[in-house]
């Protein structure tokens, strides 16, 4: 640049390079500064330029400039070149391209502050140590953890602030993080004045040019981690409600038990204690005093809390006590001792309340070697006690477990008896006795399991009742009989009825009138050709009984009364509800000819329906001269094995074609 006047600096050269860091036009030679730059960097050059030309001395700055957007920076070197008389009359500005240096510098301040921020902010404490331990940093976490200043410490080695049982595994991996430039952890106590804080710490190696620097120690005050997890453990382990120890526990010391017990070669006694009628006291009192109650009983059962005796709360209203070291005459003694404890009455808010625990128990190694098996024949035990009346005691027997075992196998082949079209109807003929006609039948449930065998009613359909799997079991049977009464009616041109047996639960249903309906929709069968048989219990209830019956009535389906006579309120449910039949249980029929007052009670039940416009039907009739009693007495129909037994479809329609009916039964056909 030449120096003029003013001063003024004008362009006088610039090599090849300049050209591509700069933006100025071709033709700048000759022209100034102003002329040629934008003015924000003309005024700063101008200011660089003009200090070199008045102090006549190189100055060097650091300028950045953006090419195609992208930005750099040089480092700009001024040389005044001055005439004979010391006036300078040229300047040279040399640009050395520093991008990179500066961006790594830039990298290493934000680094330092980045690292400086972690430190400072951190709310862990970060101690700063050297190799032998002496304390150069801290941060401010650190100096409130140790409740002293950098300043009270900078002189003193980290092995003075550490006590405890560990100070001796702290030394050793403070010289193994030095020693393998590895990170090393461990639990201890921090030394406070006053008090010791448990403090967990962690060594992180500082490794500089791969040598060791340093060490940096990060602290973590773990005192209410220490105390959350003693807590933890506590609920862990006991019954918030009684403080008891829960069912986690008693795995646990049952499993350490059984250990212990196999190396003595002593046994002991897990006693299982449900609460009898429990329920009713929470449904009637409440659950916050049912609740009160529980508490009363686990004080109660930890009188007998001793050192060989650990009472538990498995939830709800059960107990365990585990014996341990026990023969079967000390549990014994243990068990009539809790029922005798228990004959007197809990006090409650100036109110008596009377309860009697149940206990079933079972002895190790004789009636299981692992805890799984203790628990489920000690509750095997109990379930035994409360099928005989409650109140007692029972030690487990191994043919207890037989029986459950068969329930569970025949509930599980149960609920896929559906699907593998297992189950079947067999129909029984309803016949008339005046004119041996028959043109009814009572559709009975039959289940044939490939691997079981033949399964008698008696012991699939309480098992259905009692799951739940009779609601889609009376689904089926219902729209299956619907299906017959459609093709007898079409195949032999007969006005065909068909009898379902209804349980109280399916009974009970919400959509149990829409799926009675929707099967006679979808068969386009007359719903006369229908009946649904129900026994007395389930219009004990009356509210909700009566709704349903009527509904039922509107349809236009029979309904019928099973085994009429054995229930407790045979007339008024008779007054008050839609019936059509009357069906005389068998156990009346059966000695009839032998027993007056069961032919007084069948007689009175047939003159009963005939004055009520009511069809009767008498069952299990196995006789000519039973048949010959009830056509005498004006039953309308009789069902039993002296007229058939009950039949598959199949043999059904096979009479139905060669009308070789057994005793003369007629089948009606419709009139064309």
């Amino acid at each position: 640049m030449k120096a003029e006047d003013g001063p003024i600096f004008r362009y006088v050269f610039v090599n090849e390079e300049a050209y591509k860091c700069t933006t100025i036009p071709l033709n700048y030679i000759g022209k100034s500064m102003k002329e040629v730059l934008e003015k924000n960097v003309y005024e700063r050059l101008q200011e660089a330029y003009s200090k070199v030309l008045y102090q006549k001395k190189e100055h060097v700055f650091i300028e950045d400039f953006t090419i195609n957007g992208n930005c750099y920076y040089g480092e700009c070197v001024l040389t005044p070149i001055s005439d004979e008389n010391g006036e300078v009359r040229f300047i040279v500005g040399v640009t050395r391209d520093i991008t990179k240096l500066i961006i790594e510098q830039k990298k290493l301040i934000e680094s330092q502050q980045h690292y400086h921020s972690i430190v400072e902010n951190n709310l862990d404490a970060i101690i700063v140590v050297d190799l032998d331990g002496s304390i150069h940093e801290i941060n401010p976490a650190g100096e409130k953890m140790i409740e002293g200043s950098y300043d009270q410490i900078k002189d003193q080695k980290i092995f003075n602030l550490i006590t405890g049982a560990n100070f001796s595994l702290f030394e050793k991996l403070f010289a193994v993080c030095q020693a393998t430039k590895t990170s090393q952890s461990l639990n201890c106590l921090l030394s406070r004045e006053g008090s010791n804080l448990p403090v967990h710490i962690k060594m992180i190696p500082s490794v500089v040019h791969q040598k060791m620097r340093g060490i940096y120690l990060m602290m973590k005050d773990v005192s209410e981690k220490t105390k959350s997890a003693e807590k933890i453990r506590f609920l862990a382990f006991h019954d918030q409600l009684t403080g008891l120890y829960n069912r986690r526990a008693l795995l646990e010391d049952l499993q350490l038990e059984i250990k212990k017990s196999k190396e003595t070669g002593r046994q002991f006694a897990l006693l299982t204690i449900d609460l009898d009628r429990f329920k009713y006291i929470n449904d009637t009192f409440g659950h916050i005093v049912g609740d009160q109650i529980l508490i009363k009983v686990a004080e109660r059962l930890l009188e007998f809390a001793d050192y060989r005796s650990i009472v538990f709360r498995q939830g709800g209203d059960e107990f365990n006590i585990l014996l341990i070291e026990a023969s079967k005459e000390e549990t014994s003694l243990l068990a009539e001792n809790i029922l005798s404890r228990f004959t007197e009455s809990f006090s409650l808010h100036s109110q008596e309340y009377y309860i009697t625990p149940s206990v079933g128990i079972s002895m190790f190694p004789l009636d299981g070697n692992n805890a799984e098996a203790l628990i489920k024949n000690a509750d095997e035990a109990l379930f035994r006690v409360k099928e005989r009346g409650k109140a007692h005691y029972q030690f487990y027997r191994s043919e207890m477990n037989m029986k459950g075992k068969n329930v569970v196998s025949l509930e599980t082949n149960l609920r896929k008896a559906i699907q593998r079209q297992e189950l079947t109807l067999y129909y029984q003929p309803q016949v008339d006795l005046k004119n041996k006609n028959c043109n009814s039948f009572e559709a009975l449930l039959r289940w044939h399991s490939p691997t079981i065998g033949f399964i008698s009613p008696a012991d699939f359909i309480p098992l259905a009742e009692e799951t739940g799997l009779i609601i889609p079991i009376g689904n089926w049977v219902i729209e299956t009989a619907c299906k017959q009464i459609k093709n007898w009616s079409e195949q032999f041109s007969a006005d065909i009825r068909i009898a379902v047996n209804i349980s109280p639960k399916q009974f009970q249903q919400p959509n149990f009138i829409d799926m009675v309906k929707d099967a006679l929709g979808k068969y386009s069968i007359h719903p006369s050709s229908l009946e649904i048989e129900i026994t007395e219990g389930a219009m004990q209830n009356t509210m909700e009984a009566i709704p349903v019956l009527k509904g039922l009535k509107d349809l236009g389906v029979i309904i019928s009364v099973d085994d009429f006579g054995t229930g407790y309120s045979s007339l008024s449910y008779i007054k008050q509800f839609p019936i059509d039949v009357l069906k005389i249980d068998q156990s009346f029929v059966k000695d009839v000819l032998e027993n007056d007052k069961d032919a007084a009670i069948t007689t009175t039940i047939i003159h009963l329906g005939q004055n009520l416009g009511m069809e009767v039907i008498a069952e299990g009739v196995e006789r000519k001269e039973q048949a010959d009693f009830l056509l005498e007495a004006n039953c309308h129909k009789a069902q039993g094995f002296y007229f058939s037994k009950p039949l598959p479809s199949e043999e059904i329609n096979h009479l139905f074609k060669h009308q070789s009916f057994p005793n003369n039964i007629n089948i009606k056909r419709r009139e064309v």
